[in-house]
């Protein structure tokens, strides 16, 4: 699977502008501030729905803009899917499939699986463990429908049950019966996303390891650990424990989106005892190890894409990293970079389509 077309229309810094792109690799270069993360960015919402970035719809469209558009043309095993998305301020946003528009936005996700990797990423490593569920979430509704539809009743329930607790004036005045409601709905989905993210991490912690030590040279050992509030109780006796401070505190404090995972270097935790080179090697590892579990397990190559990757790591780091990219099998890849010569002289056996953006335009080089 590979997306050949891609057509944007007031879509961030692009008025109007169109792709053709290599099934293979592209390359997009220019400096900074061009618009090379938002091509990545436009292929992401294509694929996902939503923009990598989590910003709102209202401010993708361009500053003088009203709506914005994405078309993209997929080959798809053998056959033709075009793809578009439309978002107009203060009316739905609509995606199509081959012109038929989706019921729901969930029926398309995991179709077109990809996995993007970006400057930004470093606050899976940093920052608190909703960035590092979010990683976990992002993999598996592109590989689990029912894992989607588990999440979105999830936390659809503990938004209700929150704002219920918040409605509570002083613990005398609760409504005890109301409130088991809530707890009995949110054991079936709790329980499917603590088994899928116990099997599915299993799975992945090997190919983290492998890529990992191939792109570090073997330099350290690495690995990490699935904490949930689940792997030693079950989602009923957690709601049971915590029901007083619950009402106390009007928010849900315990449960499966409390899960976390641990991230450590020669067994000590990474965030405080990892270099900089560490720090984006064990990321990379982390998003290539994504990748390996979608392809392993998806019938379709996903798309991968790359921006400025090649910041912070140390020449070893970058050779390593390109002998997996080019000799491993990976599907369409998309990589950005500010200097074009790097990418030349790295590149030059290799066969590729190669752009350059200056403020939303595009040039094929």
């Amino acid at each position: 699977m590979y997306l050949k077309e891609l057509k944007l229309t007031n879509f961030k810094n692009y008025a109007t502008e169109q792709f053709s792109f290599s099934p293979k690799l592209n390359c997009i270069v220019g400096e900074n501030g061009m618009g090379k993360t938002n091509l990545l960015d436009a292929i992401h919402y294509l694929c996902m729905c939503k923009s990598h970035f989590l910003v709102p719809d209202k401010s993708i469209a361009k500053y003088d803009a009203s709506f914005f558009r994405i078309e993209g043309d997929f080959n798809n095993q053998e056959k033709e899917d075009n793809i578009v998305c439309k978002f107009q301020i203060r009316k739905p946003k609509v995606f199509e499939r081959n012109k038929i528009p989706y019921q729901k936005f969930s029926e398309h996700i995991g179709q077109y699986p990809l996995v993007m990797v970006c400057p930004d990423d470093s606050i899976l490593l940093n920052g608190g463990s909703e960035y590092r569920r979010q990683y976990i979430d992002v993999l598996l509704v592109q590989l689990d429908a029912q894992y989607l539809n588990h999440l979105i009743s999830y936390n659809k329930i503990l938004k209700q049950r929150n704002a219920f607790l918040k409605n509570v004036h002083h613990p005398s005045e609760i409504d005890v019966d109301l409130l088991q409601i809530y707890n009995q709905q949110l054991l079936v989905p709790a329980a499917y996303l603590h088994q899928q993210r116990t099997a599915y991490l299993k799975q992945l912690q090997p190919l983290f390891n492998d890529y990992y030590r191939a792109i570090s040279g073997d330099r350290e050992a690495v690995r990490f650990e699935y904490f949930s509030p689940l792997n030693n109780s079950t989602m009923q006796d957690l709601l049971v424990d915590s029901q007083e401070r619950d009402i106390w505190l009007q928010r849900t404090t315990k449960g499966i989106h409390k899960d976390d995972m641990k991230l450590y270097i020669r067994d000590y935790p990474l965030k405080k005892n990892a270099s900089q080179g560490q720090m984006k090697s064990y990321l990379l590892a982390l998003k290539l190890a994504q990748y390996a579990l979608l392809k392993k397990l998806s019938t379709i190559l996903p798309i991968l894409l790359l921006d400025d990757i090649f910041d912070k790591l140390d020449q070893i780091r970058v050779k390593n990293l390109l002998e997996l990219l080019l000799h491993f099998e990976f599907g369409q890849i998309f990589i950005t970079d500010t200097d074009e010569n790097r990418l030349s002289s790295i590149l030059n056996t290799e066969t590729y389509n190669k752009f350059r953006i200056i403020n939303g335009t595009s040039l094929r080089i």
